[in-house]
């Protein structure tokens, strides 16, 4: 195919070129009705690339493809057979996925380090997860992304799940064994779905981890604007394989998508494939490059450890890793990656991707050059050198992997849809939560509806947030209550008795998970 096309972005200069006249939306029309305070941050072009999909960009019944044809070009430059652009990022992508595989009380095998999309997404649609157990690395405190072996026995023990679904790479670049992975699922005639949202750039260039569609995979979805150079809530997804129908998956996607998608984000995804098909290679040897001597000289501070693939893969670890994002490992240090977040924003205007109790990820993209990678290293060596005057953080509770995992006692929809109320954190143990507690960055749930709350959890997450974690999506971000199954549900539901307990209400009674107060 001519990957010099650029279809979305020709019909925009069509568009303007033809000097288009809309009496439809959107209501600035072009710009003209833009507050010039609005105009003067964001500049005309943004305004001006902001037309309707149908009726704008192509006619009222899209007889000239637009999407259709930039979507076949991206097909073509990753060697997928279907792909699909998405304005509303990889969190709606990845539950289309999820629906296009099992559906209601249908059983789906799902990493238990899955995004909180993939949880937003059993919550949605009813499916029964069957969680598949990462790989933990109880020295350095994280999660890998679960192994073969462990999938090949969640089918064996559950024959009846309708396919599977893994995160790879992790944010922190580990990338599970796909083509292992994929292996399993179609020896039982089922399919696998990849959350390669931060794996947009894997298939440009030989040194990086094989990306999910050449490892097998049957749908993939990723993030263009993570790795790439689209806007964000740019993704696509792709699939191949004999099953999952096309059309069931664009059904799904068109269930859950918007009716006005954005022209903008369309462009920069079709801008990026031509972008990465025809200089991705060089763009990407350059990036790896410059990852390269930026870790070496990280790697030189006091007190930094840049994990690479001795620390991340290996028996029981991942299976190849990534290393553009460049994680520093601080636990010599006397600060926390939060306060290092924290500090490298307030004195040096830097800002890294995930920050944890330990460590920091400073993400390189192709975009990155000698003087933004300078100005990273300058500034971790001068917070070295500061670390000695940084407040003594709270230590955070953090037990090994085998006191982290908790039972999934009801389904994530009937807990998130059941009667709630709010309880105080001391009452919270054994009770099952009601609402995702999710420390972000990354996004991944630390409990999720359903699960019933363990001490070694609650700790967890009581010494994270006193540390600096952010908890965004719990009803009470500082956690002074946890949102858990009221009583009676509670007993309903798990076929348990009811807990003991007054009223973790304060008086207030039960009420619905979409009544929550925000407590700072």
């Amino acid at each position: 195919m001519d990957h010099e096309a650029a279809p979305v972005l020709e019909a925009l200069a069509s568009y303007q070129k033809a000097g288009e006249l809309p009496f439809s939306p959107p209501g600035h029309k072009q710009a003209r009705g833009a507050d010039p305070r609005v105009r003067a941050v964001l500049g005309d072009s943004v305004f001006h690339g902001d037309v309707l999909a149908s009726g704008g960009l192509d006619d009222r019944r899209t007889r000239s493809a637009v999407l259709e044809r930039a979507e076949r070009l991206m097909a073509d430059a990753v060697h997928a057979e279907h792909t699909f652009f998405s304005t509303c990022g990889s969190s709606l992508s990845v539950k289309a996925a999820m629906l296009a595989v099992a559906g209601p009380h249908e059983k789906l095998l799902v990493g238990r380090d899955a995004h909180k999309s993939v949880v937003s997404g059993l919550v949605l649609s009813g499916i029964e997860p069957v969680w598949v157990e990462p790989q933990w690395d109880d020295e350095r405190q994280l999660a890998h992304a679960p192994s073969v072996a462990s999938f090949e026995a969640a089918f064996a023990a559950h024959p009846d799940a309708r396919g599977a679904l893994v995160t790879s790479p992790t944010p922190y670049g580990s990338c599970a064994d796909l083509a292992g992975i994929a292996q399993v699922c179609h020896a039982q005639g089922r399919p696998l779905v990849v959350d390669e949202a931060w794996g947009a750039h894997l298939p440009f260039h030989p040194d990086l981890p094989a990306w999910a569609m050449d490892a097998g995979a049957d749908v993939c979805v990723t993030s263009i604007h993570k790795m790439g150079s689209g806007l964000e809530q740019g993704s696509v997804f792709h699939l191949q394989g004999p099953h999952i129908e096309p059309a069931v998956l664009a059904s799904r996607a068109d269930l859950l998508g918007t009716t006005s998608p954005s022209v903008l984000l369309y462009a920069g995804m079709d801008g990026w494939r031509r972008q990465m098909v025809q200089q991705g290679r060089q763009l990407l040897a350059d990036a790896l490059e410059l990852a390269d001597a930026t870790r070496e000289l990280l790697e030189r501070v006091d007190g930094v450890h840049v994990n690479d693939a001795a620390d991340f893969t290996g028996p029981h670890r991942g299976a190849d890793l990534d290393p553009l994002p460049v994680v520093l490992d601080l636990s010599e240090l006397p600060v926390t990656g939060y306060q290092a977040a924290d500090w490298l924003r307030e004195h040096h205007s830097i800002d890294v991707h995930v920050s944890d109790h330990r460590r920091i990820n400073a993400q390189l993209t192709h975009a990155d050059n000698a003087a933004t990678t300078g100005a990273l290293v300058a500034a971790v060596r001068q917070l070295s050198a500061r670390a000695g005057e940084f407040t003594a953080a709270p230590t955070i509770s953090l037990s090994a992997s085998s006191a982290l995992r908790m039972e999934q006692a009801v389904l994530p929809r009937d807990a998130y849809f059941g009667a709630v109320e709010d309880v105080p954190l001391a009452e919270a143990e054994g009770r099952v939560v009601a609402e995702m507690i999710t420390p972000y960055p990354p996004g991944i749930p630390a409990a999720l509806p359903g699960e019933r709350l363990t001490r070694a959890v609650l700790r967890y997450l009581e010494t994270g947030v006193e540390a600096g974690m952010n908890l965004p999506d719990a009803a009470s971000p500082r956690l002074r209550t946890v949102r858990v199954l009221a009583g009676r549900d509670e007993r309903a539901l798990t076929g348990g008795s009811e807990p003991e307990k007054g009223d973790g209400n304060g008086g207030r009674g039960a009420h619905a998970p979409g009544g929550s107060r925000r407590d700072r």
